[in-house]
C-alpha cells in the first residue's frame, strides 16, 4: 500500500461562510445519505458482514451466458456455444471461461423472473424488491421519486447508526441520468436525501479518473475544519437547520476518515492485480468495490456500464463477444479470487444480475440491423457467490426455449430477503413512509436453497 499524503497547508483564514459553503457545496450536497440512522435494526443472525450488488444495466440475455439451450433452433439458441464449467454437467458462455472456471464457487439461480418489461420499473423492483408506483401515462413517466421505495444501501443506513465516517452505501460509476429521465430505485425514496447511497462517478471513457468527492479545497485540511466546526457550534448568529447540520457532521467524519480516502485510491494496489481486474470501468469499479467492503461498507452497487449498457436490441452477439462478456469475465473472476484471498468472500455476499432477460428469439428490429434480443422479464438468471452460499450448484429451470420458468420462481422480493437476511435484517421490519404509513420491508423469501443446496 502506498502511503497517504500529508495535509495540504493552510494558506489563509476561512471565514464561518466559506466553511458553510464548503459543507453544502463539497461536503453536504455530494455526500448525501450519510446521515447517523436513528432507529434501531430488528436483526437476525446475518451471513455477511457486506452485500456487493453487480447490476448489467439493460438486462443481460439468459441463453448467451448461464442458461445456453445449445438443443433449440439457431433462431433461439444463437451463436455462442457452451463450454464445461468446472462443475460437471454445469455449462456457460464460452466468452465466460475465467467464471466457468470458478463456478465451484458460484450458484447460478435459474429461474428468476418478474412481470416487469420496462427498464425504469424493471431497476426499482429488482434493486428494491418492490414494484414502482404508477405516476404518469405511461411506465416513461415513472422517473426516480421521493415516493419510491428505497434501495438496499439505503434501508441499511435508516436501521443502523454509523458515526465513524464509514458510508453505509456506495454506488458506484452509476450514472443516474440518460437524456431527460432519472432512473427510479438506486436512492432512498421515501425516506429522504439524508439516506441516499453515496454516488461515485467514475468517467467510462477515463476508467483510470478518480471521484473528488473526498478532495478538500486548497487552504483546507481536516483539522482546520474540525476546529471552524466547532467555532460555528459557539456562534450565536443563525445557522443552518439540525438536518442540514447532522449531514455536514457524517461528511466531515468522511473527510477525516483516512481509511475511506486510501479505499477510492485503487492506484495503491499492485499494477499485476489492477492489470487482472482489467483497466476498464468494469474492472475499475470491481476493485473499488473490494476495497469498499474491505474498509467495512455494507452494500455496495456496482453497475458494468451506463444504464443501458446490457441492452442489447441490436448488434447482441458482437457487443457481447468484443466487449461486454470478456471484461465482465475478466473483472468478476478477479473480484471473487481477491475476496477469498483476502479472506473476505465468505462475510461478503456478491450477487450479479440485471433487471431483466432477453427474448428467446433472436429479433431484427430493421432490415439489414444487426441481430439483437428484446426486454424478457419472464425468466432471468442471477448469480451468486460468497456470504455463505453453497457454490456449484443451480437452482431452478427454464424451459427448453429459455423463456418460462418449470420450477419455483424467485422474483425481486425474494432477492431482497436474501440481501436483508445475508446482512442480518429480518425482511419482516417495519418502515414508515412520508405519510407515516407502516410498510414491511419486503413480501418475499430469502432463497434458502442458496445456503442448503436443497432441489426446488
Amino acid at each position: 500500500m502506498g502511503q497517504r499524503k500529508s495535509p495540504r497547508s493552510v494558506g489563509s483564514r476561512i471565514s464561518r461562510r466559506s466553511f458553510v459553503q464548503a459543507g453544502s457545496g463539497l461536503l453536504g450536497l455530494s455526500l448525501p445519505g450519510l446521515l447517523a440512522a436513528r432507529q434501531a435494526s430488528a436483526a437476525t443472525t446475518g451471513r455477511a458482514k457486506s452485500v456487493i450488488v453487480i447490476l448489467l444495466s439493460g438486462g443481460l440475455g439468459q441463453h448467451d451466458s448461464f442458461d445456453m439451450k445449445p438443443e433449440a433452433t439457431e433462431g433461439i439458441r444463437g451463436e455462442f456455444r457452451p463450454i464445461q464449467t468446472a462443475v460437471p454437467g454445469v455449462h456457460f458462455c464460452e466468452h465466460l471461461p475465467r467464471l466457468a472456471a470458478r463456478a465451484q464457487d458460484l450458484a447460478v439461480v435459474r429461474s428468476m423472473s418478474h412481470p416487469e418489461g420496462n427498464h425504469l420499473v424493471a431497476v426499482h423492483h429488482v434493486l428494491t424488491g418492490r414494484p414502482s408506483f404508477p405516476r404518469g401515462a405511461s411506465d416513461l413517466d415513472r422517473v426516480a421519486s421521493r415516493d419510491d421505495f428505497p434501495c438496499y444501501a439505503a434501508v441499511v443506513d435508516h436501521l443502523r447508526t454509523r458515526q465513524e465516517g464509514i458510508p453505509n452505501g456506495v454506488a458506484l460509476p452509476l450514472k443516474l441520468i440518460e437524456g431527460p429521465l432519472t432512473w427510479p430505485g438506486q436512492d432512498a425514496g421515501f425516506l429522504g436525501p439524508r439516506h441516499d447511497p453515496w454516488q461515485l462517478r467514475l468517467d467510462p471513457n477515463k476508467p483510470e479518473a478518480r471521484d473528488d468527492s473526498l478532495t478538500l479545497p486548497e487552504g483546507l485540511d481536516a483539522e482546520r475544519l474540525h476546529r471552524r466546526r466547532h467555532l460555528m457550534t459557539q456562534s450565536t448568529a443563525p445557522v443552518a437547520s439540525d438536518a442540514f447540520l447532522d449531514q455536514q457532521d457524517a461528511a466531515l467524519a468522511m473527510l477525516c476518515n483516512s481509511r475511506v480516502g486510501r479505499a477510492l485510491d485503487p492506484d495503491q494496489e499492485d499494477p499485476r492485480l489492477v492489470d487482472r481486474y482489467g483497466r476498464h470501468v468494469f474492472g475499475r469499479s470491481l476493485l473499488i468495490a473490494r476495497r469498499l467492503v474491505e474498509i467495512g461498507v455494507p452494500v455496495v452497487q456496482a453497475t458494468m456500464g451506463i444504464v443501458q449498457t446490457w441492452d442489447t436490441h441490436v448488434g447482441n452477439f458482437p457487443r457481447l463477444k468484443d466487449d461486454l462478456l470478456p471484461a465482465l469475465d475478466r473483472a468478476v473472476s478477479t473480484l471473487l479470487d481477491d475476496l477469498k484471498a483476502r479472506g473476505l468472500l465468505d462475510e461478503t455476499l456478491v450477487i450479479m444480475l440485471g433487471e431483466f432477460g432477453r427474448t428467446p428469439r433472436i429479433s431484427q428490429l430493421t432490415p439489414g440491423a444487426v441481430p439483437g434480443r428484446d426486454h424478457w422479464p419472464a425468466v432471468f438468471p442471477a448469480v451468486f457467490a460468497g456470504g455463505g452460499v453453497v457454490g456449484g450448484q443451480v437452482i431452478g429451470k427454464s424451459d427448453k426455449l429459455g423463456a418460462y420458468p418449470v420450477t419455483k420462481t424467485f422474483g425481486p422480493p425474494d432477492l431482497a430477503a436474501t440481501v436483508y437476511r445475508a446482512l442480518g435484517i429480518d425482511p419482516a421490519t417495519e418502515i414508515r413512509d412520508r405519510l407515516n404509513r407502516p410498510l414491511r420491508l419486503c413480501t418475499g423469501e430469502a432463497i434458502d436453497p442458496l445456503y442448503t443446496t436443497a432441489e426446488v
